[in-house]
């Protein structure tokens, strides 16, 4: 093995100056990959009012959040092709291409016609761009993880490599901080015209940085060793795919690790922000904070949990925090309600509204065909919870409090009958209790940290050094895109389709209980493996 330190350069930690450029490096190019992906999910909100049709903004909302959700499913493309060739290639060139891709891509989107000025075609851009996004980011995340653990000392590899998890946090906090600067400083007018476009268009001076710290990285001592001793992978995925206990590994980073650890992500950091302003009604501004505040938690913790993953093993670290996750995420959103807009929990908990009428199917992506599905859509956008009576009459009403009949569909006595039974249609900060609201979300966090301290280190210990950029990078991207990136839509979609916001956290809720168990029973202990096998 090719060792990258030696006695000159080692400080007290036992890591050498080489390491802490790889370090640098790494996690600054990483940072600018989750700063360019994430500043969309920050803009979710407005880009569905920017993007897409007006006319249903339930609908464009969801639509937002599937353009998301795309460039996530997306991934697992980015991690073949860009994994085979990390293996077979060597890791750096491969991340001075995807940075590049990343930064030019998320310039773009800031040079975007909106749907006012280009109708169809400014969400057809908006889609592609989205989609090089998430190929690129296939290529990064994964292959970040395995660069960064082969260059880290054997017996520090949980706190060394857990840095690594830090930038997906920082870069959310860079781009909100810039989104509520920007609302701060600027009308609401001047924000939808123009001043969504300064954070995308800011990235590329990122990118230039980041770009001088790729050119200089150095090869993975592991790859130079199989370089050298003439043991490649000529085709990595075969390899993979051939080899049982490499692809049962996969599986298991598929359904237990990466999955537990991107639900938690997307739920505490992405979908959390969503809920605030969305269903919670905060102010857009107020919510934003919220959840940068906690966010900031993540730095501590996820480097405590990683350090602590290096003394009792990452097996027992990663369960906790895949059991903590699974049996606090459904309290804890029905929570952010009853702490952050009680007047409304309440009034969801008191006033029985009922939907009676033929065919009450809303259907988010359709313009509603019906009175029913109207009131239905209508009801929603305003965080009221309802049930539905069917009926084969030609009916359509409303019926709140089993008193209060709205005929058809009439959003003006609507909104009249429901301020009669104390209806709030915006949450009073003066109500709410803001300290509590943190204080749930800092669980979330706490349940991510104890996940993605340990996470950088493991899906590189799980796998051989042959193919571990694609055995790692494949089945993290395809969990993270398919399970975690479409979690904010699914939730949204199911809330939706049942009336009631919440009862959409049952999907993230259930599969992290399946993670757990998972994890129960097949995770093994990688702790101190050799990582030149």
């Amino acid at each position: 093995m090719i060792l990258m330190k030696d006695s000159s350069t080692v400080n007290k930690k036992g890591i050498s100056r080489t390491q802490l450029k790889v370090v640098v490096a790494a996690c600054f190019g990483t940072f600018l990959e989750w700063y360019d992906f994430l500043t969309f999910a920050s803009l979710a909100s407005y880009f569905s009012v920017l993007f897409f049709p007006p006319d249903n903004p339930t609908a464009a909302l969801l639509a937002s959040l599937a353009t998301f959700g795309v460039g996530m499913l997306v991934r697992p493309l980015g991690a073949v092709v860009f994994g085979s060739l990390g293996d077979k290639y060597g890791r750096r060139p491969i991340f001075i291409t995807t940075i590049f891709l990343m930064g030019v891509t998320t310039f773009g989107v800031g040079l975007l016609p909106t749907y006012a000025n280009a109708g169809v075609l400014a969400p057809a851009l908006l889609l592609m761009l989205r989609l090089l996004q998430g190929f690129a980011v296939g290529g990064e995340i994964g292959g970040a993880a395995v660069y960064l653990t082969e260059h880290a000392p054997d017996n520090q590899r949980g706190f060394y490599t857990s840095v690594l998890q830090l930038m997906g946090p920082l870069g959310i906090i860079a781009s909100t901080v810039q989104v509520v600067l920007l609302q701060y400083w600027l009308s609401d007018t001047e924000f939808r015209e123009w001043g969504w476009r300064v954070p995308f268009l800011l990235s590329i001076v990122l990118l230039l940085i980041s770009l001088k710290s790729r050119v200089n990285m150095i090869e993975s001592p592991v790859f130079n060793q199989l370089r050298e001793n003439n043991d490649l992978a000529k085709a990595p995925l075969r390899e993979c795919l051939k080899d049982k206990r490499t692809l049962g590994r996969m599986a298991l980073l598929f359904f237990c690790i990466s999955a537990g650890g991107s639900l938690l992500f997307f739920s505490s950091q992405v979908y959390t922000n969503v809920y605030l302003k969305s269903v919670v009604k905060l102010e857009p501004q107020l919510a934003s904070t919220l959840v940068m505040v906690s966010t900031i938690a993540l730095f501590p913790l996820t480097v405590l949990f990683g350090w602590l993953s290096d003394r009792v093993g990452r097996r027992p670290v990663l369960l906790a925090g895949l059991l903590l996750g699974a049996i606090s995420i459904l309290p804890i959103f029905h929570g952010l309600l009853n702490f952050g807009n009680p007047a409304l929990a309440q009034f969801n908990s008191k006033i029985e509204v009922r939907l009676s009428g033929e065919n009450c199917n809303y259907n988010p992506f359709v313009k509603p065909r019906n009175d029913c599905e109207r009131n239905q859509e209508w009801l929603i956008r305003q965080g009221v919870v309802y049930s539905i009576a069917e009926t084969k009459e030609n009916t359509n009403q409303v019926v709140i409090k089993s008193k209060i009949i709205v005929e058809g569909f009439n959003p003006d006595e609507l909104k009249r009958s429901l301020k009669i039974v104390n209806w709030p249609d915006k949450a009073d900060v003066n109500q709410a209790n803001l300290p509590a609201v943190v204080a749930l979300l800092l669980i979330l966090v706490i349940a991510l940290a104890l996940i993605t301290g340990p996470q950088t280190a493991v899906l590189a210990e799980l796998f051989p050094a042959r193919t571990r950029y694609t055995a790692a990078a494949l089945p993290h991207n395809l969990s993270a895109g398919w399970i975690g990136g479409m979690s904010p839509f699914m939730v949204t979609l199911i809330g939706t389709r049942m009336g009631d916001a919440s009862s959409g956290i049952w999907y993230p809720a259930g599969l992290l209980y399946l993670a757990f168990v998972v994890g129960l029973v097949f995770l093994p202990e990688t702790c101190n493996r050799p990582l030149e096998h």
